[in-house]
């Protein structure tokens, strides 16, 4: 009996190991934190070496790509700023005001942990409100310095 208590202890275990390790930026999958639900889809979300691959690729078409958070910027980004600040948000509308709708465009903040990020989800409503429909998401589950600057990814230079 203590047995099999044990074994179905142990599945159960794995099983939680197996769920967490789910990616914590793309629907329809859980969010860890609770309550946040995201507004694109798994196939919106780019992952940092493929970003950093069209970096690095001189003959490779860039997406206009947004820092819309509170962080340094990767290389070739336009720095908006915390799109949590109204300031910020005119800033971003004003960044893709005259752009054709079809227009590359790749978001990120990287200020803090996805789940609990300000900048984000605001960010990405806006820009399908506007009309864009091509948006990407990057994806940072923990910060930029995590998930882009340690891993020897592009960033701007210091000005």
């Amino acid at each position: 009996m203590q047995k099999l208590v044990k074994t179905f202890v142990l599945i159960g275990l794995v099983s939680t190991f197996i769920c967490q390790r789910v990616k914590a930026q793309t629907s329809p999958a859980p969010m860890p934190t609770l309550g946040v639900s995201n507004p694109w889809t798994e196939k919106q979300v780019m992952e940092p070496a493929a970003l950093a691959a069209m970096i690095d690729d001189a003959k490779a078409e860039k997406p206009l790509l947004l820092n819309i958070g509170a962080v340094g910027d990767i290389k070739g980004a336009k720095h908006i700023g915390a799109v949590s600040k109204a300031e910020n948000r005119q800033k971003l509308n004003n960044a893709i005001r005259d752009l054709p709708k079809n227009t590359p465009v790749v978001i990120y903040c990287g200020c803090c942990p996805f789940g609990k990020c300000p900048n984000i989800r605001p960010a990405f409503t806006a820009l399908q409100k506007q009309g864009f429909a091509n948006i990407k998401v990057l994806d940072l589950p923990v910060n930029l310095k995590t998930d882009w600057s340690s891993k020897g990814y592009p960033l701007a230079a210091e000005k």
